[in-house]
């Protein structure tokens, strides 16, 4: 039964959270001890329930209350309508409050906490609008296959750039190590010098045969890690992998298309017995970029943000002005001429499956 809260807690909770928000997402999120005694205060005075989202299919969400029980939930009807403007206003890695409906097995979602931080796409059938694929996270894995299927530079940038925008930072997994051959193996290493120049870790791993995994699974201990990828780079496989118990479905490569099948098709966070949480997501096709401006687009590329303050221009925007550094640094080759061309495409919102 949900608690009474006093005339005191029913004022609180009448303040704007976005307010607490601020204060909390100031000094990397650390409230000073009035707000910390406020904020959590206030929602333990409406009774409700604290959980973490570990499942999220669309409509309803498993939560792991912090009595070790797991809830289906659905989200309060008005939820929705808050200025959230993203297809699932609920993530998994997300903390929520919620109560269980009397007389039935399911609850409802009443409250989001501020999140730390989350990685969001367009969505894929509403380019309008966009999707979050996890939240609250210790750095994220894209998984990684140079065929069967081939995962562009392209590709690789733009994800690059949304877990910079988010401050989330990024591992790079080149998945499939026993398909390669020689000449693969040299465009793999092409590959790897491109990202560990700019300070991306790359790892060589492959899932089938365990080459590495365990070097992935120090990666993971004691943290909360997203794992994304295009559909068949092996995400399954890598987790099963890594933790066998859970038993993942794993799919094939369509024979006409080159392009993985879904075998994910929602977003879980499963638990890891040598620590930490892993968050599996659907294969991602598109990328698209949300809420960067164009003019701050070159801050989330780490070579050019060393380099940008040396432009001629303060508001150069690296495409044909004159004393622009960064587009010296591509003519030297300081510059990989791949990721300036992604630069480009990202700027001028070109397809964002390249």
């Amino acid at each position: 039964m949900r608690a009474i809260p006093s005339k005191r807690n029913s004022f609180f909770t009448k303040l704007n959270f976005s307010l607490l928000t601020k204060v909390r997402n100031s000094s990397k999120g650390k409230f000073n001890k009035f707000f910390r005694f406020l904020y959590y205060d206030t929602f333990n005075a409406t009774g409700f329930m604290r959980g973490l989202v570990t499942k999220s299919t669309g409509s309803w969400y498993q939560v792991l209350g912090e009595d070790d029980k797991r809830y289906d939930c659905r989200i309060k009807g008005k939820f929705r309508t808050k200025g959230i403007k993203t297809t699932n206003p609920v993530a998994v890695g997300d903390w929520v409050h919620f109560d269980v409906e009397p007389d039935q097995e399911s609850a409802v979602i009443h409250e989001l906490e501020p999140r730390r931080n989350y990685i969001i796409r367009k969505s894929v059938n509403l380019s309008k609008q966009t999707q979050i694929i996890g939240a609250n996270l210790d750095q994220a894995f894209l998984v990684v296959t140079l065929a069967s299927p081939p995962t562009s530079l392209g590709f690789i940038d733009r994800f690059l750039v949304t877990t910079e925008a988010y401050g989330i930072p990024a591992v790079i997994i080149f998945n499939k190590l026993d398909l390669f051959s020689d000449e693969g193996l040299e465009i793999l290493a092409d590959y790897k010098a491109i990202y560990e120049h700019i300070g991306y870790p790359c790892f060589e791993v492959s899932a089938l045969t365990g080459t590495n995994i365990d070097v992935v699974k120090q990666l993971l201990k004691d943290k909360i890690t997203l794992v994304s990828g295009h559909s068949g780079v092996g995400k399954s496989t890598l987790i099963n992998a890594i933790v066998p118990e859970y038993g993942l479905k794993t799919g094939e490569i369509s024979d006409w298309s080159d392009k993985g099948k879904h075998t994910t098709t929602f977003a879980e966070m499963f638990d890891l017995h040598f620590g930490g949480k892993l968050i599996d997501t659907p294969g991602i096709r598109e990328l698209g970029i949300v809420d960067i401006e164009k003019q701050e687009l070159s801050h989330f590329f780490p070579e050019m943000r060393a380099l940008m303050n040396q432009c001629r221009f303060h508001n150069c925007r690296h495409i044909n002005e004159p004393g622009c550094v960064i587009m010296e640094a591509v003519e030297e080759g300081s510059i990989e001429s791949s990721r300036y061309d992604s630069y480009l495409s990202i700027y001028h919102n070109e397809d964002s499956r390249s």
